[in-house]
């Protein structure tokens, strides 16, 4: 889907700036639900609505428009980019202050738009990853339109969550294609996928829902982490290497978030159920965004992002509040629990600081091609001979 999303992103040229600003209103809403999260850490930064609203603008707000813009670009339908902006739209509206219906009816729309971009793409390829993001998407759909109902997040939040583990699990199995996976291999990533959508359907809270749930992400950790082409481009070099270590890292997330789940029978053990939302939001979730930012950006802005390995800095600044967030959560310690959500924002400045530098000077370099700077104005003309 990469190859294909680069492809379109240069004959889409024209529509480079409704790109940038869909992607914008996707930051709008990263950094308005972080926001809100911090506040319901103990931080006085937001008002109250938006500390409820924290997990709709991160899955529907965030990841629902840069998806969508993901798979409207691939698909090179110009309808296809209705998902991305009824998205933002969603995002605008709740910020607004508009009434939530108006916010979950726009999320329902986009929702819409991207199972329907979903199976056109599939109907010309009919494979097994497609499937998964054909129900990464209807997940996504069913969480909406419950909300939209007016069920709770904590009744619904499965349905969300199962929206980029399907998502990033089918992008993940198309490129698996390289290693082979056999037919039984795909059995048991069917199965995983299965049990995560019977989990969500029980709910998270339900003792049966968070053991199936959390059945359904252990299956899937264990099916990519040998099947993912990232085992092999961590050796490699530069981007190819920080791309294939946010993967392993999010794996690592998703993995324990599982197991967490599957305690949360024993009561014991701390809240399993708010702390594996969090492994899989911040610590996976977010991984593959940085991740993918080195991939997806340049694409849609068509300006190449000169590599740099400061981007690693922000990475471990993630997985360090992350794993604050984790055990805090776990061992009742409010201090790094409370601190996690600056670290996390941190860390997301900092990335985003790294790849504005990198276009930079990116942008310069192109420049001093361009005027015949960097000693190419001494190379000698060619000779006719």
């Amino acid at each position: 889907m990469y190859g294909t999303i680069l492809s379109r992103a240069r004959s889409l040229g024209h529509g480079l700036g409704g790109r940038l600003a869909l992607m914008a209103l996707g930051g709008m809403a990263l950094m308005s639900g972080l926001l809100g999260g911090m506040t319901r850490l103990g931080w006085p930064l937001s008002t109250g609505s938006l500390a409820e609203l924290h997990g709709p603008l991160l899955i529907s707000g965030m990841f629902g428009t840069l998806i969508g813009l993901e798979r409207a670009i691939a698909l090179g339908r110009p309808w296809a980019f209705a998902c991305p902006a009824a998205a933002g739209l969603g995002t605008l509206a709740l910020l607004a202050g508009l009434p939530l219906v108006a916010g979950a009816a726009l999320y329902v729309i986009a929702a819409v738009v991207l199972v329907a971009a979903s199976v056109v793409v599939a109907r010309s390829q009919p494979t097994v990853f497609h499937g998964a993001m054909i129900l990464g998407a209807i997940a996504w759909l069913a969480g909406n339109v419950f909300w939209l109902s007016g069920q709770s997040v904590p009744e619904i939040v499965g349905w969300w969550l199962a929206f980029p583990i399907l998502t990033v699990a089918g992008e993940r199995l198309e490129l698996s294609r390289v290693l082979i996976p056999t037919r039984r291999a795909e059995w048991v990533f069917l199965l995983g996928a299965g049990l995560l959508l019977a989990g969500a359907q029980n709910a998270l809270v339900a003792a049966d829902g968070a053991v199936l749930f959390g059945t359904g992400l252990v299956l899937l950790t264990s099916w990519l982490l040998p099947h993912d082409i990232a085992r092999r481009n961590v050796r490699q070099r530069r981007e190819t290497r920080f791309f294939a270590v946010c993967m392993l890292c999010g794996y690592g997330w998703l993995g324990g978030a599982g197991l967490l789940l599957l305690l949360s029978a024993n009561r014991s053990v701390g809240l399993p159920y708010d702390v594996a939302i969090h492994a899989v939001l911040i610590g996976f979730a977010l991984s593959m965004v940085f991740g993918h930012a080195l991939i997806i950006l340049p694409a849609i802005t068509r300006r190449r992002i000169q590599y740099h390995g400061a981007v690693y800095v922000p990475l471990l600044l993630l997985q360090t509040g992350t794993l604050m967030r984790v055990c805090g959560g776990l061992v009742g310690h409010e201090v790094a629990r409370l601190w996690s959500g600056p670290v996390v924002l941190l860390a997301i400045a900092g990335l985003a600081a790294v790849v504005f530098d990198g276009a930079r000077k990116s942008g310069r370099r192109r420049a001093q091609l361009w005027s015949g700077q960097d000693g190419l104005e001494n190379e000698p003309a060619p000779s006719k001979g």
